[in-house]
């Protein structure tokens, strides 16, 4: 049996909380849509596998596509510790080699974390992605948010940095920007449905995680969880999306169409 994950510290858990509730649900909606119990997962940028693991945990199979060895190392050391080596394997990659590598249309779900916003080209990396998934298989995507960092400069007292932020097509606040790309909802879901897919549920993550000082939480798990309880609830409200450190969307790739008779 696999054995219950290390439980994360406490930025991990801010980090994790609301994503791992959409991914898992997600996984539960495409198991009674499918009718398998056991899904063909593929965690593009996947790292060291967090989530990977999690999802072999609850008996999917997972492929996690990274460049790093290090990370793909660290991936089977984390699989092993949790008992589900069995189900995850970690193949060298990125999305431009993405199809060549974890194949055409043979997942189920695909999670994109943390991926398009350092990508060259976010539309040509979303298109891939989608060519991995089944046809009814579902997309989560997780990808850098505009308005949170607008609004994490202008609290740090760097408005001008905000305002180029504000006005710049990729969202950077200038050239020691490390993030090329941020998106908002609007050019997220534009992307996802130029690539064949159809969005669906939007989420705002990190919404206060970022803003607040680590020794309010650090310290006090009172705190923590009440914060954690705080970005799950606001995470759906469409009030906070457009400031969220990140966004994501969940969307599915339609059933082909039934020949005609």
């Amino acid at each position: 049996m696999p054995s219950e994950p290390t439980a994360p510290g406490p930025h991990t858990a801010l980090r994790l909380g609301v994503v791992w509730d959409l991914v898992r649900q997600a996984l539960e909606n495409t198991v009674k849509a499918t009718g398998r119990p056991a899904l063909e997962v593929l965690d593009t940028g996947g790292g060291s596998g967090i989530l990977a693991v999690r999802a072999a945990g609850l008996g999917h199979r997972v492929t996690v596509v990274d460049p790093s060895p290090d990370a793909l190392f660290a991936l089977e050391r984390r699989a092993a510790e949790a008992g589900v080596a069995g189900l995850v394997r970690g193949v060298q990659g990125d999305t431009g080699d993405l199809l060549e590598v974890a194949g055409r249309e043979r997942h189920d779900m695909v999670l994109c974390h943390g991926v398009l916003e350092y990508v060259d080209d976010p539309a040509a990396a979303v298109a891939a992605v989608a060519g991995a998934l089944r046809p009814g298989g579902a997309l989560s995507l997780l990808a850098a948010g505009l308005g949170g960092a607008v609004l994490a400069r202008a609290l740090a007292g760097r408005f001008t940095e905000a305002r180029q932020a504000l006005d710049d097509p990729e969202g950077r606040w200038g050239g020691s920007d490390p993030v090329p790309h941020r998106f908002t909802t609007e050019r997220l879901t534009g992307l996802v449905s130029a690539a064949g897919l159809v969005p669906g549920a939007l989420h705002g993550v990190r919404i206060f995680a970022d803003l607040v000082p680590g020794a309010l939480v650090d310290t006090e798990p009172e705190a923590l969880q009440a914060l954690i309880r705080l970005e799950a609830g606001a995470a759906a409200h469409p009030a906070f999306l457009a400031v969220a450190g990140q966004l994501h969307v969940l969307a599915h790739r339609p059933q082909e169409p039934r020949p005609a008779p």
